[in-house]
């Protein structure tokens, strides 16, 4: 695997934003393999994703975060991240029931598909550990009820951080996060769901959506926020139904899209494709 930094960032609109970018890297004999870029110009707000050689780069590894900082991002406003492609993401899984999702993301990155480490999986219920222990990964249940939300929330933050997660998957995770969880996870936690909201809310939408006759069904990705299934979309689809698609059909289809929808949202995260700014999600193809 070669072995590559990938720079993140976003700053007001300003001249020879790139210019500066790729004489940094040039001036330290980095090598740019992937450069992409775009300006929102009603934001007047510029973003870019850029990815270098490290092999012949002068500023060691943990320094470079530092130099760019010092040298440019102070100097115009720049807000950055900064990863390395050698470093496999953590990712914890969240889950309840519905094991569709859950296969689906063990077999991506059992296959190498999909490049992360899988520490944990973690239920509100017992119902999917002989899933996590088909694939050898620790299972924790935290049973919850109104009574001790707060509390077992707690231990689950204490957990994500002892193992040193990078990002939370909700896998069909049938619970609401509180805000003080997804405060210590800020865009790292991406979720699953069906794109009938807010039409067919409730326990049964395909059952509602049936009833209504309608002609298209979809499943939405997107980064959780304190408002509810409103965080910035990383990832849609839709698929065509017709009267004759029973609930059953509906729900399997639904399904189907709900586990390509989140793949691809994974893959986006995980390779480093996304910035998130206010409440948009800007991918880099």
């Amino acid at each position: 695997m070669a072995n590559t930094a990938i720079l993140l960032m976003h700053c007001p609109d300003q001249k020879g934003i790139i210019s500066y970018t790729t004489q940094f890297i040039h001036e330290n004999q980095g090598n740019i393999v992937y450069l992409d870029q775009y300006v929102d110009r009603e934001e007047n707000r510029f973003y870019m994703r850029i990815e270098f050689d490290l092999d012949s780069f002068l500023i060691p590894k943990e320094k470079i975060k530092d130099y760019f900082s010092t040298l440019l991002a102070q100097k115009y406003n720049m807000t950055f991240k900064l990863y390395f492609s050698d470093q496999k993401p953590r990712m914890a899984l969240f889950v309840t029931k519905m094991s569709h999702c859950l296969y689906d993301i063990l077999s991506r990155a059992d296959s190498g598909e999909l490049q992360v480490d899988i520490p944990l999986i973690v239920s509100n219920h017992e119902t999917l550990k002989k899933v996590a222990d088909k694939f050898n990964i620790p299972f924790y249940h935290f049973e919850m009820n109104k009574a001790n939300k707060a509390e077992q929330e707690e231990k689950q933050i204490q957990l994500m951080e002892e193992l040193n997660i990078d990002f939370i998957v909700l896998a069909r995770y049938m619970q609401i996060l509180s805000s003080d969880f997804i405060e210590h996870f800020p865009d790292r936690i991406i979720n699953i769901h069906h794109s009938f909201l807010p039409a067919f809310v409730g326990a049964k939408p395909y059952h509602a959506a049936h009833e209504r006759g309608v002609k298209i069904i979809g499943a939405t990705s997107h980064y959780v926020t304190s408002d509810l299934d409103a965080g910035p979309i990383i990832e849609q689809d839709v698929a065509k139904v017709s009267h004759k698609d029973t609930v059953k059909e509906l729900i399997r289809k639904g399904k189907d899209l709900e586990k390509i929808v989140l793949s691809r949202a994974l893959y986006k995260h995980v390779n480093r494709k996304l910035l998130t700014y206010k409440n948009k999600t800007i991918i880099f193809d």
